[in-house]
């Protein structure tokens, strides 16, 4: 016996086949999703609401105005903020303190004790310089004479030694006071150099050529060591302490001091070959 409803029985594992009146594409819907967006800006229909987006407000980020007051003392956002069109940050401009860079450069051209020490070398080496320089023209402190330095020069070997023993003590003497000054010290102490040069090879062509003795009395190391002090003071300079103290080679001495240095030292050599011409050594 059948019923007017078992055209509509179905099992309980079956899937119910559509619904009469019921679309096959129907679907459940949030009902939230009908809210309007809140960055939305439009208008719905018929409702004659719009919202509006509140404009940002760089003098009020603390808190940002809406009309849902949704946010409340909101935090700055991490960005730069932008600028007017053709707006440019000036550069900080550099400014150089010239009192700050003199003061620098004083600084650094102070040289301590250096200017004393330089003094008192170029004086010594001038009084010296000129003590002997007197001893040899007039014969002061125990010198010998103008005669006995002509003959003293005559027994080593120099040749026109009536000449050469008036200009080698009247250069000695002017050496030394050009050095006293500071007045032309390079040029100063290479022309006591090659007198100094010319007293050490005199001296080792009168002694023994047997050994060549360092040490006194027998020995040179007085004539070294005078020959030493001039080449100081011109690799040196004079210093600021005398009447070169304005030019270059008082405080920065460079090439002219070895161009000063090989002068002296080829005056000296060149001297004894050609008014001598007798090897030392030898």
């Amino acid at each position: 016996m059948t019923s007017s409803n078992d055209s509509h029985w179905q099992r309980p594992d079956d899937s119910p086949g559509p619904t009469p009146g019921r679309p096959v594409s129907a679907s459940l819907v949030d009902p939230e999703d009908d809210l309007t967006p809140a960055g939305y800006s439009g208008d719905f229909g018929n409702t004659g609401t719009t919202t509006v987006i509140p404009p940002y407000d760089p003098a009020n980020s603390g808190a940002i105005s809406s009309g849902y007051n949704l946010v409340d003392a909101q935090e700055p956002l991490p960005y730069v903020q932008p600028h007017a069109a053709g707006r440019q940050i000036p550069a900080a401009s550099g400014v150089i303190d010239i009192d700050e860079d003199d003061e620098r450069a004083r600084t650094t051209g102070r040289r301590g004790t250096q200017n004393l020490g330089l003094l008192i070398l170029r004086v010594g080496l001038g009084v010296v310089l000129i003590a002997h320089g007197l001893q040899k023209l007039f014969g002061w402190w125990g010198g010998s004479g103008v005669n006995g330095f002509k003959n003293s020069l005559s027994d080593v070997g120099y040749q026109h030694a009536d000449i050469l023993a008036y200009v080698s003590a009247g250069g000695e003497i002017v050496a030394g006071v050009l050095l006293v000054l500071g007045l032309f010290t390079p040029l100063a102490a290479a022309g006591a150099l090659a007198f100094l040069i010319n007293g050490l090879l005199a001296e080792v062509s009168a002694r023994p050529r047997s050994h060549f003795s360092y040490f006194l009395p027998d020995g040179h190391e007085y004539q070294i060591t005078l020959v030493v002090l001039a080449i100081a003071v011109i690799l040196c300079g004079p210093g600021r302490y005398g009447l070169d103290a304005s030019r270059g080679w008082a405080h920065r001495p460079f090439i002219g001091s070895f161009v000063a240095l090989l002068a002296g030292v080829a005056a000296g050599i060149a001297v004894w070959v050609l008014l001598n011409g007798v090897n030392p050594l030898g």
